[in-house]
């Protein structure tokens, strides 16, 4: 045997350099690979454990009704609570804030609408987050048209003779609101100036206690969704004189939009959407979205929303990250115009 036997099976040195290159690379592109197959199984099995849905509103208001709609039939379909957690003030702001801080792994999950999305960027300067690219945008649930409500003691009958009681009585009559800023606010001062009224404004921590305070009687008018409204007007304990979209409610036939009364071009409605953290898994995003829609897909969903007013929708991701960034172009200006400011 030669001093080298014991070696001849070996490969030479270049060869076994190679050898080593190419493990290498086969080692990592197999760890390369493991965040994505974790991620797609974290997909596949999730939940795995109950869901928060935060909504940063008080209970009784469109978007909480809303809320609680989604989170009981994903529940269902999930097998896992999905659980809602009111967490309310500063217009949206305090709950928003929490879910931005969250953990990003989707048992955490932001139920947003058009105020905390599209309106607080352009009304708050100093957001404890950043509006842009805190949240990963999930489905647009459903859009929320408003309507214009009166108390039931409030002698007109049409948004015209409503008109002629305002005028009468320059800011002898007031409004309430969700909140400075809010759609409620926007639809009421595009009423105003395309009136020539003056109506005096009176915010609330939440549309359940604006509305509230208008079946009281402590205010005359209010800018409400008709989910959050439809009960009380089923009562008589309000009055409907117009709807602020391009179109009648089919929820409310016989009540007329603003534009077909006495403003022309008149439109202004809500919406309420699903985000989560940003940074939130994609594929776990991708399967929230999914799973809503097929929630607002059945007949049972869709018919307790048309009840509501409600309008169901259930878009994806990027087409509801597009419409957010529109609408805080829209209203980014009309808080400009108006000098819209939070007390």
């Amino acid at each position: 045997m030669t001093p080298n036997a014991s070696h001849s099976n070996l490969p030479a040195a270049p060869q076994r350099r190679r050898l080593a290159a190419v493990c290498a690379l086969g080692l990592s592109l197999g760890l390369g690979l493991l965040p994505a197959l974790a991620s797609a199984q974290g997909a596949a099995s999730y939940p795995e454990r109950p869901v928060t849905l935060v909504v940063p509103f008080p209970p009784g208001g469109g978007t909480d009704t809303g809320a609680r709609l989604i989170a009981q039939r994903l529940g269902q379909k999930w097998g896992k609570s999905v659980i809602v957690e009111n967490k309310a003030g500063a217009a949206g702001v305090i709950g928003a804030d929490f879910v931005a801080k969250a953990k990003a792994d989707g048992y955490t999950l932001l139920f947003g609408n058009i105020g905390t999305q599209a309106i607080n960027p352009s009304l708050y300067k100093n957001l404890p987050y950043a509006p842009d690219t805190a949240f990963a945008p999930i489905t647009l649930v459903a859009e929320l048209p408003l309507v214009m409500l009166v108390n039931a003691q409030v002698p007109a009958k049409t948004v015209e003779e409503f008109i002629a009681l305002a005028k009468a009585k320059p800011d002898g009559m007031s409004y309430s609101t969700s909140g400075a800023g809010s759609s409620m606010h926007l639809a009421a001062e595009m009423f105003k100036s395309g009136t020539g009224t003056s109506v005096l404004h009176v915010p609330y921590r939440g549309g359940g206690p604006a509305v509230a305070d208008l079946i009281a009687g402590h205010v005359q008018l209010s800018f409400a969704t008709v989910l959050e409204s439809s009960g009380h007007l089923k009562a008589g304990k309000v009055r409907a004189l117009a709807v602020t979209g391009k179109t009648r409610v089919p929820a409310l036939p016989h009540v007329p939009t603003l534009a077909e009364s006495a403003v022309p071009d008149f439109n202004s409605i809500s919406w309420i959407g699903l985000l989560a953290p940003a940074g939130t898994p994609k594929d776990v995003v991708e399967k929230i979205a999914v799973d809503v829609r097929q929630v607002l897909a059945s007949d049972e969903v869709k018919a307790r929303l048309a009840e509501l007013g409600a309008l169901p929708v259930g878009n994806s991701p990027d087409a509801f990250a597009k419409l957010m960034a529109n609408d805080r172009k829209r209203y980014a200006q009309i808080i400009a115009d108006k000098n819209i400011q939070v007390d």
